[in-house]
């Protein structure tokens, strides 16, 4: 059986595609351990400057949980929460990893494939997208740690309108409601979304991670102290800023190291 996780490279950006053919992508028990091993590992690697998630194909991101494997992975709630612990992992460690994440999405992206779309850092759907997290009519709860990331996206009143209604939205209503940040042609998604990776990773990647980092120190709520002050300013000793202002000055294209 293929992985149901796979990774290639595009020079420095990274694409981390979910594969479960036949299925709109739906997402395995092992899709979820696999993605959470794959963004932890991509996330140490200092050659790597953006990721893009996306499901394999261009008909879907991925259409929610593998319902079949329910009667064998999540028949309880001993075993829902066993389970919703890797899917934690790995969404905690796509909101958490320190490059810049970017959601490609063609087709349905629903339930869980929204719960990943919703901690990536830039999304990007086709026209013909449809979003939701319809598991009211599944009979069970989505989990505090997935949800946390989806209240913090689309706030209170939204999360609550898509979890009690359970529709299935379209890409124009997911804008306006702040679900996605760019709606493109169909045709385009590809083409608009690794633009967009590579945009990312042509700026100086000390400087991406740093602002990913100082984003979610603001999102913790206290108060910010004189370190991590000091950390934010750390970038003004490296190479890439020395490379930064002089490539400015002289009119040029600036080529950062990471350093």
């Amino acid at each position: 059986m293929a992985d149901p996780v796979r990774i290639t490279r595009d020079g420095d950006v990274a694409i981390v595609a979910l594969s479960n053919p036949g299925k709109l992508n739906a997402l395995t028990r092992d899709a979820w351990v696999q993605l959470g091993d794959a963004m932890l590992s991509l996330s140490a690697d200092d050659a790597v400057r953006c990721i893009v998630v996306r499901g394999e194909g261009s008909e879907a991101f991925a259409a929610g949980a593998d319902i079949s494997e329910f009667e064998r992975e999540r028949a309880d709630a001993v075993q829902a929460e066993a389970y919703d612990r890797i899917v934690n992992r790995a969404t905690r460690a796509i909101a958490e990893c320190r490059h810049p994440t970017v959601a490609m999405i063609m087709g349905p992206c629903v339930g869980g494939g929204l719960e990943i779309a919703a901690v990536c850092d830039l999304r990007i759907c086709g026209e013909s997208s449809r979003f939701g997290v319809p598991i009211n009519r599944l009979g069970f709860t989505i989990a505090y740690a997935e949800l946390k990331g989806f209240l913090a996206l689309v706030g209170r009143a939204t999360a609550l309108e898509i979890l009690l209604e359970g529709r299935v939205m379209g890409a124009e209503e997911a804008y306006a409601k702040g679900l996605v940040t760019r709606v493109v042609a169909d045709d385009r998604v590809e083409v608009e979304a690794m633009a967009a990776a590579q945009r990312i990773a042509a700026g100086a990647p000390l400087v991406n991670r740093t602002h990913k980092q100082m984003i979610r120190r603001l999102e913790q709520g206290t108060p910010i102290d004189d370190q991590d002050i000091r950390e934010s300013y750390a970038v003004y000793r490296s190479e890439d800023f020395r490379t930064g202002v002089a490539a400015f000055l002289a009119k040029a294209k600036p080529v950062f190291r990471g350093r």
